[in-house]
């Protein structure tokens, strides 16, 4: 120990480096080390090392009195070298501390940042690699949060609008130059009045955990853009923050909370918790590898050398280990009560249910999340798959999580892509998934309804090629989906063609009418609503730059119109936002039973039959919503006690009820235009256009019932029911 920093034994909790206005306490969990040197390291990145002088329950552990705020830190692990027992320390390898607040630094590529030899993977490497490394960073926790506190916007009422926070600001132009790309854009006065026009409740924010890009992106001079391959699962990224200065990351990302709360605007972070940036096992040794590579990572447990791979990304944590579990939930709890965050979506959530092989719901990982005090009450929404074998597990989470629902995405694009036998399956999606959810008790809610998100097309690009050309990636146009259920609308690529630039634009319109009048909640991809477009890339995981950052300069203004107003309409008309799936059976509460919650018609105004439901070339529906149908406001009561509806005021509601308009949804996904007639017991009543995605200035006429009502090629109609001397909400 060197004899110059004065060092006491601390406390082995909390974990990381914590200070305390007087000096920093530093805890390190490593079940195998023999010992562990923390190594401080000053403006010149001259390094002093010092042996923590304690374990408690495998927690090494001191405390560094003067110690505070900037100081840059790393550790040296000591212990066996036995990659065939899945052990890898290695003391000549500098190490991030797995619990850091920030990270200072890049990575230099360098043989020196692996643990083991280039030519002889089985043998250790003994170049230091400190000066290749980036450094962990002690913070200052102090924030004036002031009276900050979240919306907290009931799930079924939220509008998720899912974006990057360096792209979303990068080509602005009303956002200060210094700004750009960085958490303070994102919160800057012009990218909050837009998010604020959209009606958008929450930004899910692609990984702003401290991330390193593979080397072999960082060879081909590109890098990891979305940021799928975390080191720090406390750190913000350093890179998205406007003040350059160490550490100062967390004081920015905290202010833009603040601030994005100020506008009723919720933070949600999309986390990867199921695998690292250290890779397989020829990979670099950047922290967890080194510190206790066989707790924290899955082993093969025929060679313990191997890697078990459930993400495609070489490695996945070990959700088995006690200390792995807390590892996350110790993260999770750091960014709801230090950074004010209000939920998380996990990347590839299945990797994380994993027990032994099997997805299992029942988990440890579900089962802590379940009974914790303050993640648990946190919006909790699951990507319920990964590459394993089963992984696939959309409708089978536990009923505290939403899902991103990938059975919408899918079937919503092929219905307005004209794929045969859509129909059935289109109106389960349309209606909040009820096949998925209704039976464990989960609502519509559960459903996050998404046509497009980041990885993949944008929504110009879904009616634009058929074909993705991710050649820009470096990779043969090997890489992305090769099914993307797109139609370019009869030529690939950008054209002058008027007749197919309206069809692409009168489909993207009805797709964003599908998805924003659908149940369940509605998750809008950052620049759909400008027209934004990635030149047919449908895998930019790579491209920081054009491809990817939204071009503020090109937007479809009247698209973006278009859109604020099919948010506005569903925040004023709770028939769309259901707290409750459809029954199909008549409403209750007005002296006697009355019209179905919903009712299926043919073009003709038929009721749809069962035969009609499997008309495999159909494609053409209308849908009855009843806005007499009760549900619960912000501080009703449920809909139905266990003998009826409760009582409380005339007709058997009680208070709190949100009382609505009856609307009809009429679908027409044909080339042509088609003619429908509204049911004869819909006939005697006034209606008037609300939306008419392919002719938008008809919104406001009223409907001749008693005739057909000719819809266009690729659109969807909205129709309000007027009460006798209303006047048209649009």
């Amino acid at each position: 120990m060197n004899d110059a920093v004065a060092l006491w034994p601390g406390a082995s909790y909390p974990l990381g480096a914590t200070f305390d206005g007087s000096g920093t306490n530093f805890a390190i969990f490593s079940e195998r080390a023999e010992y562990i040197e923390l190594c401080l390291f000053d403006e010149q990145r001259r390094e002093t090392r010092v042996t923590l002088p304690e374990i408690t329950a495998f927690v090494h552990h001191g405390y560094v009195p003067g110690v505070g705020p900037d100081q840059l830190y790393g550790y040296r692990v000591h212990g066996p070298w036995a990659p065939q027992d899945g052990h890898r320390y290695n003391p000549d390898k500098l190490l991030l501390d797995p619990y850091a607040k920030a990270i200072d630094g890049n990575v230099r590529w360098s043989p020196a940042v692996y643990a083991h030899r280039a030519d002889n993977p089985g043998e250790r490497d003994i170049t230091d690699s400190a000066p290749f490394m980036p450094l962990s960073v002690v913070v200052n926790p102090y924030f004036d949060w002031a009276d900050d506190r979240s919306p907290n916007t009931p799930l079924h009422k939220s509008l998720i609008y899912e974006t990057h926070v360096r792209g979303l600001t990068m080509r602005h132009p009303d956002v200060p130059a210094a700004q750009r790309g960085t958490y303070a854009g994102l919160a800057s006065e012009p990218v909050v009045a837009h998010l604020t026009s959209l009606g958008v409740t929450a930004v899910e924010l692609l990984p702003i955990h401290h991330s390193i890009p593979e080397a072999f992106l960082s060879q081909r001079g590109l890098t990891n853009y979305w940021g799928y391959n975390s080191i720090g699962y406390f750190a913000p990224h350093a890179a998205y923050a406007a003040q350059r200065q160490r550490g100062r990351q967390v004081q920015e990302f905290k202010q833009m909370v603040k601030t994005l709360h100020r506008a009723g605007i919720e933070v949600l972070l999309d986390v990867v918790y199921n695998h690292t940036a250290e890779g397989d096992q020829i990979g670099p040794s950047f922290a967890f590898r080194g510190i206790d590579n066989a707790s924290y990572y899955r082993l093969l447990a025929s060679d313990r050398r191997q890697y078990v791979d459930y993400t495609g990304c070489g490695n996945s944590l070990n959700m088995l280990h006690p200390n792995v579990l807390q590892l996350i939930m110790d993260s999770l709890r750091y960014w709801i009560v230090e950074m004010h965050v209000d939920g998380f979506r996990f990347d590839l959530a299945a990797a994380l249910a994993r027990e032994l092989h099997d997805v299992d719901r029942l988990s440890a990982f579900f089962d802590i999340i379940q009974q914790d005090p303050v993640i648990s009450r946190a919006k909790l929404i699951a990507e319920p798959w990964d590459l394993g074998e089963g992984g696939y597990q959309v409708g089978n989470f536990p009923p505290l999580w939403s899902e991103w629902n990938g059975r919408y995405r899918d079937g919503v694009r092929d219905y307005w892509r004209g794929a045969d036998e859509s129909l059935a399956d289109f109106a389960y999606r349309f209606t909040g998934s009820s096949d998925l959810y209704g039976s464990s008790g989960r609502r519509p809610s559960a459903s996050i309804n998404f046509i497009t998100a980041h990885d993949g097309f944008t929504l110009t690009d879904l009616v634009t090629y058929d074909r993705k050309h991710n050649e820009a990636n470096g990779e043969k146009n090997r890489d992305g989906e090769n099914h993307n259920r797109s139609w370019n609308s009869g030529i690939e690529g950008p054209t002058t063609d008027a007749a197919i630039v309206e069809l692409r634009a009168r489909r993207i319109r009805a797709m964003l009418t599908t998805l924003f009048l659908s149940q369940g909640v509605p998750m809008l991809l950052a620049g759909d609503e400008l027209g934004r477009t990635q030149r047919g890339n449908n895998n930019a995981y790579c491209q920081d730059n054009e491809i990817s950052w939204l071009d503020w300069s090109a937007a479809d203004h009247e698209l973006l119109s278009f859109v604020a107003q099919l948010s506005e309409l569903r925040h004023r008309h709770p028939v769309f936002r259901r707290r409750r799936f459809f029954e199909g059976q008549p409403v209750r509460g007005n002296g006697g039973e009355g019209e179905p919650d919903i009712a299926w018609y043919t073009p003709a105004g038929h009721r749809m039959s069962d035969d009609d439901w499997r008309v495999g070339y159909a494609r053409t529906l209308a849908v009855f919503l009843n806005g007499d149908e009760a549900t619960a406001g912000p501080s009703g009561p449920l809909s139905q006690g266990p003998s009826g509806p409760l009582s409380g005021s005339p007709g058997g509601r009680p208070s709190g009820w949100e009382h609505d308009d009856s609307f009809v949804v009429l679908f027409n996904a044909n080339h042509e235009a088609m003619p429908f007639m509204l049911a004869p017991e819909l006939r005697d009543d006034t209606w008037r256009v609300t939306v008419d995605s392919a002719q938008v200035a008809r919104a406001g006429e009223l409907v001749e019932t008693k005739a057909p009502f000719v819809t266009d090629g690729f659109s969807v109609v909205l129709l309000r029911r007027l009460a006798s001397g209303a006047l048209p909400i649009r």
